[in-house]
């Protein structure tokens, strides 16, 4: 990964069309990892026990789903009783998840839009806002998103973050390991991507996409600078799943990154309270 003095406005474009074409070909092939539609559509649950719990019960409450991809953990809060907004900057993957929503008949509502530029219509109008796996590698303004966020929650919301840990991002592969990208810094950082998480053999056109690497300390003070009130902060060992398609997998059928004779974390979890206007 080299570094390239991207403005924000081109590398947003360059991350738009590759997610554009990720949103056309997620779900759409027998061997894709995470993107069962069908089974979906059967009521096939895709939230995980780490956002679950965090999030708690949902029912009645309305819940903002940032970067929501096509819908399918955004409609599984629904399903658990959320009235849910899903945003996204992909107009197919927006288009996707309308689509998904009718077939599953689950109300809900979606957004085409930046997360880093959220409009004002949403506002002061959640609960909770969330967020879950690949989501701040591709925030170039990480205040602008924690503003953003904290702008849509009602006084007292909550925003909860689940995502891959900066330290598992700085690792390529394991035999041998290899480490090439930084922890944190925010310095944006051009690659060119041929393919997909979803489904590692599918070989897709070679696409430049820019992404930003964010330390665990960079991401809570940009929280704490939007307002946000830090009440929970988790570092992951195992997961129930492998993101990336580099990591073990153990005889319990979780994940984790081996380092020695110790595990260095896969995820972390973040909560942030929205304060109420009487709090000192």
């Amino acid at each position: 990964m080299i570094d390239t003095p991207a403005n924000a406005d081109d590398a947003a474009a360059l991350n738009r069309a590759m997610w554009e074409t990720r949103a056309r070909v997620h779900g759409s092939t027998a061997t894709d990892r995470f993107y069962d539609v069908e089974s979906f559509v059967a009521g096939r649950e895709t939230l995980h026990l780490l956002e679950r719990e965090l999030v708690g019960d949902v029912a009645g409450k309305d819940l903002l789903h940032l970067q929501c991809h096509f819908g399918m953990n955004t409609l599984s809060w629904a399903r658990r009783g959320a009235r849910v907004t899903g945003v996204d900057f992909s107009p197919t993957a927006v288009e996707r998840a309308r689509l998904l929503a009718e077939r599953t008949g689950l109300p809900a509502t979606f957004v085409e839009a930046d997360t880093q530029r959220l409009p004002d219509s949403l506002a002061g109008r959640f609960d909770l806002a969330v967020a879950t796996y690949g989501i701040l590698c591709w925030i170039g303004d990480l205040d602008a998103w924690m503003r953003g966020a904290a702008m849509a929650l009602r006084p007292g919301g909550s925003l909860v973050l689940v995502d891959l840990h900066p330290a598992f991002q700085t690792v390529a592969t394991l035999q041998p390991l290899v480490v090439d990208w930084p922890y944190g810094g925010g310095e944006p950082h051009r690659d060119t991507v041929t393919g997909t998480y979803a489904e590692p053999g599918l070989s897709l056109p070679a696409q430049d996409v820019i992404e930003y690497p964010h330390s665990l300390g960079e991401i809570v003070t940009a929280a704490a600078t939007a307002g946000l009130t830090v009440k929970h902060l988790g570092e992951h060992i195992a997961a129930e799943f492998d993101p990336r398609g580099i990591l073990p997998q153990g005889p319990d059928g979780l994940y984790r990154l081996p380092f020695g004779d110790s595990h260095l974390p896969v995820m972390y979890s973040l909560v942030a309270r929205a304060p109420h206007p009487h709090a000192p």
